[in-house]
């Protein structure tokens, strides 16, 4: 054991326990720093975003699919690559979400075949609950008080749920602009909520602020390197579930880049361990109002900065002007030899519509702005139709039911004598909605 400080307090980190972590390598200028490591790159300041690094032969020992059968059916089955102890973990099942076939979504999309992850079913119905749950037991190792974040909505609601499970308390910045559902739950699960009468980069400032100040734990993804390794284990997820059936592509809808580059780590993970015989190619989908990353990709190299920029769209939890795990996420996608294109407000409400009907998975906007992203890149031919895709549903669609109705209007109104009528018709969905028309009621 050896004892470091943070914050002017005295912590422990077993360094046996994370034996599997042997650095942190910054993703701008290549330094490595020693495990334990917090923050951003000493030189590099916030462009330096670190990026954990494993010793694959130690994991491989261990982490194989004979013991996965043995694990429970969360993320954490797989330990050997994250960045946490031995200790106590938290209470919420997080992690090992449903995958579904959607033929009849892939035969609208026109396309071979489709999967849908729906993310949407974890713990605070979010993506976000794969980071948060890394952050609160990162926070209890370094002894903290507090944690705190700043978000659109997801990753708020998210952190709050489970430091309320291990009953730590949460300070949380959300920009005005926040959906009420969110909100809601934030204050149900007992955060301290700062709604900021700003944008979300503002938010993400005065967070960064407040920690710095207070010794807070910053749960913050572009900072704190441990929370996109939570992430990643969706990526670990498909390789696992898919293995040799593994379509040609995966698509994510981007804000801040976090969600994407971890999902890649995760699926070059599985790839060195052999659970899939080829990687995919990443569709990241932005949208049109805060595309940031979208024209990113069309530059040469990499800027030395990414400039601000507002963020208009009704998918708040891609609303980010200023993308702060941008470097991380261009080459992820780089990488793989895939894109990223941006889709208008109108096509993510349209792709609600289309992800429930044809699947049944209730999508919010940001969520199925990765369907009207696969939409759209079929249509320009950027994805061939013989090939097929997984859909990763990053959030549940009640967390925005005032999208939602935006998305389908709200219902039939009916004098109950008609109701009484439409008992007589044969139920079918086309047969009543004639008898609604013919008996005039209004929606």
């Amino acid at each position: 054991m050896r004892l470091a400080r943070r914050g002017g307090d005295l912590l422990d980190t077993l360094v046996m326990s994370l034996e599997q972590v042997t650095g942190l390598r910054c993703v701008r200028c290549g330094t490595i720093y020693s495990r334990g490591t917090e923050g951003t790159c000493a030189s590099c300041g916030l462009d330096g975003i670190l990026d954990v690094v494993y010793d694959d032969a130690l994991v491989r020992k261990t982490l194989t699919r004979a013991a996965l059968a043995e694990r429970t059916r969360t993320q954490w089955r797989y330990r050997e690559l994250l960045p946490i102890g031995d200790g106590p973990l938290p209470s919420l099942a997080v992690g090992m979400t449903p995958l579904y076939q959607a033929p009849r979504l892939a035969a609208s999309l026109g396309l071979a075949r489709a999967f849908v992850k729906d993310d949407g079913r974890n713990p605070t119905g979010s993506f976000k609950d794969r980071a948060s749950a890394i952050g609160v037991v990162k926070a209890r190792e370094a002894n903290a008080r507090v944690i705190a974040c700043a978000s659109t909505g997801n990753a708020a609601s998210s952190l709050s749920g489970f430091a309320a499970a291990i009953d730590m308390p949460a300070v949380i910045f959300v920009p005005k602009r926040a959906p009420e559902a969110k909100v809601a739950q934030l204050l149900i699960f007992g955060a301290t909520v700062l709604r900021v009468n700003g944008t979300y980069d503002e938010a993400w400032q005065l967070c960064q602020d407040a920690c710095a100040r207070h010794g807070w734990y910053n749960r913050n993804c572009a900072v704190n390197p441990y929370l996109v390794e939570g992430k990643k284990t969706v990526g670990l997820e498909l390789a696992e579930e898919l293995g040799d059936r593994m379509p040609e592509w995966v698509v994510l809808s981007v804000g801040d880049g976090c969600t994407i580059a971890g999902a890649w780590k995760g699926l070059c993970e599985g790839h060195r361990l052999g659970w899939i015989p080829r990687l995919p190619k990443l569709l990241g989908v932005q949208a049109s109002g805060a595309r940031a990353m979208v024209d990113l990709m069309t530059m040469k190299g990499e800027p030395d900065s990414l400039g601000t920029g507002e963020a208009v769209t009704i998918a708040d939890s891609i609303a980010v002007g200023q993308p702060r795990n941008w470097r991380k996420a261009i080459r992820a996608v780089r990488a793989s030899g895939g894109a990223m294109i941006a889709v208008e407000d109108s096509e993510i409400l349209a792709a609600m519509r289309s992800t429930a009907r044809l699947s049944g998975v209730f999508a919010e906007p940001a969520a199925a702005a990765a369907t009207a992203g696969l939409a759209r890149a079929v249509v320009d031919g950027l994805v061939a139709r013989h090939e097929g895709a997984v859909v990763v549903v990053t959030g549940n669609g009640l967390k925005d039911v005032r999208s939602a109705l935006t998305a389908v209007g709200q219902g039939v109104q009916a004098d109950p004598s008609v109701v009484v009528r439409l008992y007589d018709i044969e139920a079918t969905a086309g047969a009543v909605d004639d008898a609604v028309e013919r008996a005039g009621v209004t929606a």
